[in-house]
């Protein structure tokens, strides 16, 4: 049996500190560490029939309708529909390229008596239309001008303004239909209680929101006991699509529903559906700052927006039955749950007035971290009751002019569904828009500006020398480029602190620390209470030691509202579940899919039109694709991942497959090498190989022992086979449900990768009596090879160790730093040979540059050689972050 099938079919420990349970397959350890999910006494997502009667308990779901006779249509068969979706949905062909394609093959076919599938695109077209799964037509309704307008009035008084949407209702109804999503949605509302008793967090039904709707639901209406509860997420957000060709803009309104797991919504699986696109009213320059546009717009907005949602509001009061995933038939309350927005759409929404607290909070927007009252709807009736518009404005940041969507909605209050948005407020706002920004300043202010210019060069050099690593996106020529992405920034983060290190005062490098340790923990897919902890402690230390900027006047204060809201955070995960799966990335990832993509294949000319029969044609390809799928006619669409042991080209990506940590070596062997390990030697110029291979395997063979004489260590005969690579497969602990969580990452040890050698470091096991990093020592691959004794294979790896410095992590940046083990009076690498199984995953080391310039011509690929200490990079991924520092 492999090592692979021992670690996943053997003794399996519980990955919980202190817990020595251990488990003969991966779902008692699963159950184990899941906990207790205490679901909701009265909402509870029970079946029924079609007609909303109950269903005695266990009752299977009814079948699905028989295959009919042409299981493809409205396509002819099989053929008809691939071509259908390969051409539309996958290589997104133009129409002409689709009518000469069908010319050709029309040609071919001629001479065995047959026929293109199609005539030409229009016959393509009209069998897409015809599919009718995942149908919801799009509409649109026209917001006319005021009667009676002075001939004078300004021409964006005068517009008819046209406002495109999709029935909501029908919308969740297709997606709760949808059988792909069967294994990865909540019926009900739940509490998580860990195996140590205390509460977790995940997706959205984990959180109190779901919890106390669905008992305010149940007691304004005991009928709807052993109902589905169905949070609607909006979300909305403008976008462009072409800036050369005229600043065109978008505004799509988005709906998700937060039964769906956040690994759904945000896969592109058709959990996130454009509903609407909202008319943008353009006007001259002299209207910029003229307040009537401006309450004209915000309340065209919202007054669009609740005409969207008008035909699922009956449902948010009187349940309706509808199928689900699984095949049962359930009776469902639908509830305006959440809204995801960044902050000046946050503004638009609250009727807040700029630079105030949209959500939790009304404190003053020159006191953001003062006191302050919670925002509610309630109060705000009061406030506007009680207040003249003036007093609202300035002393509670109230826009009085706009009247809330949410106003004629069941149980929805606009302060409390807004929700806290990663991409926006804390990696693009807050890191790179405030901080990295303030290093620059702090650096003119300290330096002058020409020797400020020096270190800026300087840092982003050190940026640019960082260690290859899989996934990790390189910045060559540091952070010196205009167009920044959330990808970007997420990646700068993770090599940004050990550049700044050496030229910032101590309070700096460790606000940057504190703040990027409260990223990785709200950005975590699982959080428990523990966790809420340990961000209530990174939000104290970062505001603490970000008083530096002050006293070197940076700033004059913080109140930055996205600063602001990481103070909300808590509050949010207790409410709403982990802030990943309700970030406005998933909405802005979105835009290209169901806004850029569609315009460019328009003809920009009168494109929405154009872009919404698209987005209508892809949403019943991928409804009948499910379909088909789910009947057994074609592959699933979603189905598990191929054998993660086959390695193929990627260095990194998520897998399913459980296992708590695995190394495995690449399966290709590499024909250039010499297969006697004298002469492997001497090719790769390691003399002492030989004698390290053999003391390697007397150890396997009899134990660890010291001084065994070299003439006592067997001889090893095979052939030994190098590889260039071995992949690491890990249980990351940030989801410990299951297959979310796994992650492979691919080892490189090889001369020649783009032009210069790679030699990648690794985390390897060493003394199990401790935690975290204390536990493990860091090496450095030299080459990775395999040789077979006695009928056994043993694959291995020539390791540089290095040493850690010091007890604790290092005071400034909270990082681990190491050097390279050198021993002797010649400082010689301390070199061993070391099986595959003792390392656990890679490890990224960012060198400690010291006070000395970064030389121009230094190339990343040789900064492992050139550096005497290293930071073990914590940042460089969730699994590093939390489960070993």
């Amino acid at each position: 049996m492999s090592t692979r099938q021992r670690r996943t079919l053997g003794s399996i420990p519980c990955t919980f500190a202190g817990c020595a349970r251990m488990f003969y397959n991966q779902s008692g350890l699963t159950q184990h560490v899941f906990g207790t999910k205490h679901y909701h006494p009265y909402l509870t997502g029970d079946p029924c029939d079609k007609d909303g009667n109950p269903l005695p308990p266990d009752t299977p779901p009814p079948p699905p309708p028989p295959t009919p006779a042409n299981a493809w249509a409205p396509f002819d068969d099989e053929i008809q529909f691939r071509v259908s979706e390969f051409l539309f949905r996958k290589v997104e062909m133009s129409q002409g390229d689709i009518d000469h394609l069908m010319e050709l093959w029309d040609l071919s076919m001629q001479q065995h008596g047959g026929c293109a599938p199609f005539g030409d695109h229009d016959k393509m077209y009209a069998g897409i239309d015809d599919i009718p799964l995942g149908s919801a037509p799009w509409k649109c309704f026209v917001a006319p001008p005021p009667p009676d307008l002075p001939t004078n009035a300004p021409e964006w008084k005068k517009q008819s303004y046209q406002i495109w949407y999709q029935d909501p209702d029908t919308v969740i109804s297709n997606m709760l239909a949808n059988p792909d999503f069967a294994s990865e949605f909540n019926a009900s509302p739940y509490v998580h209680i860990g195996p140590n008793g205390k509460r977790r967090w995940s997706e959205f039904m984990s959180g109190n929101f779901s919890y106390n709707h669905a008992t305010m639901i149940f007691e304004s209406d005991n009928s709807t006991k052993g109902c589905m509860y169905i949070p609607m997420i909006l979300g909305s957000d403008k976008t462009t699509v072409s800036v050369a060709t005229g600043n065109v803009e978008y505004h799509p309104l988005y709906l998700q529903i937060g039964n769906l797991h956040g690994s759904v919504r945000r896969a592109h699986r058709g959990g996130v559906i454009p509903i609407g696109f909202l008319a943008i009213p353009k006007a001259d320059r002299k209207f910029d700052n003229n307040i009537a546009f401006r309450i004209f717009k915000k309340q065209l907005f919202h007054d669009s927006i609740a005409a969207i949602l008008q035909s699922a509001c009956p449902a948010m009061s009187t349940p309706v039955v509808r199928l689900c995933p699984d095949g049962h038939y359930r009776r469902v309350v639908y509830d305006i749950a959440s809204y995801i927005a960044n902050y000046p759409e946050q503004v638009l929404l609250a009727g807040v007035v700029s630079g105030w607290c949209c959500k939790y909070c009304d404190t003053m927007s020159n006191n953001l971290d003062g006191p302050a009252n919670q925002r509610t709807k309630a109060m705000h009736d009061v406030l506007l009751e009680e207040l003249d518009d003036d007093v609202l404005w300035d002393n509670y940041g109230i826009d009085a002019d706009v009247e809330p969507f949410i106003e004629n909605f069941p149980r929805a209050d606009i302060h409390e569904i807004l929700t806290s948005d990663l991409l926006h407020q804390i990696i693009k706002g807050s890191f790179k828009d405030h901080l990295v920004e303030w290093v620059g300043m702090y650096l003119e202010i300290t330096h002058g500006k020409k020797r400020a210019k020096d270190i800026m060069d300087d840092i982003d050099r050190r940026i640019s020398v960082t260690p290859a690593y899989p996934g990790l996106r390189r910045f060559p020529h540091g952070r010196r480029f205009k167009q920044w992405t959330g990808d970007d920034s997420k990646a700068l983060m993770k090599v940004y602190l050990a550049a700044i290190a050496e030229y910032m005062d101590e309070r700096i490098t460790k606000a940057f620390a504190a703040f990027l340790d409260f990223c990785y923990l709200v950005r975590r897919t699982d959080i428990t209470e523990d966790d809420l902890d340990k961000i209530n402690k990174c939000i104290e230390d970062f505001h603490h030691y970000r008083e530096v900027f002050i006293e070197a006047e940076v700033r004059e204060d913080f109140n930055l509202p996205r600063q602001h809201a990481i103070v909300h955070y808590i509050q949010h995960i207790i409410q709403f579940g982990a802030p990943n799966g309700l970030c406005s990335s998933i909405t802005e990832s979105r835009h290209i899919t169901a806004v850029k993509k569609p315009w460019r294949r328009s003809s920009r000319y009168k494109a929405l039109s154009q872009m919404l029969l698209t987005n209508q044609r892809l949403n019943k390809l991928l409804a009948l694709r499910v379909d088909l799928g789910h009947r057994g006619l074609l592959p699933r669409l979603h189905k598990h991942p191929p054998d993660p042991f086959d390695v193929g080209d990627e260095d990194d990506g998520p897998i399913d497959e459980c296992v708590l940590s695995e190394v495995v070596m690449a399966v290709t062997r590499e024909p250039k090498y010499p297969r006697d390990l004298d002469s492997l030697a001497a090719y790769v110029c390691q003399p002492d190989l030989p004698d390290l291979t053999r003391r390697f395997l007397y150890e396997q063979l009899n134990g660890l022992s010291e001084n065994i004489d070299i003439d006592d260590c067997p001889e090893i005969y095979s052939n030994i086979y190098v590889h260039h690579s071995a992949t690491a497969y890990f249980y990351s602990p940030s989801d410990i449900s299951g297959i979310r969580g796994m992650k492979r990452e691919r080892i490189r040890s090889t001369p020649s990768w783009y032009g210069h050698h790679r030699r990648d470091c690794a985390l390897l096991a060493q003394d199990g009596t401790k935690e975290g990093f204390k536990s493990m020592s860091v090496v450095r691959i030299m080459l990775f090879f395999s040789f077979r004794y006695d009928g056994k294979e043993y694959p291995c790896a020539l390791v540089h160790w290095f040493d850690r410095c010091g007890v604790k992590p290092d005071s400034k940046t909270g990082m681990w730093v190491v050097r390279p083990d050198k021993r002797g009076v010649h400082n010689k690498p301390y070199l061993t040979v070391i099986h595959l199984e003792a390392l656990i995953r890679g490890a990224h080391l960012l060198p400690k540059f010291g006070s000395h310039p970064v030389p121009d011509e230094l190339h990343y690929a040789y900064s492992l050689d050139c550096f005497d200490y290293f930071y073990v990079n914590k940042y460089i991924d969730y699994h590093v972050h939390e489960n070993i520092f």
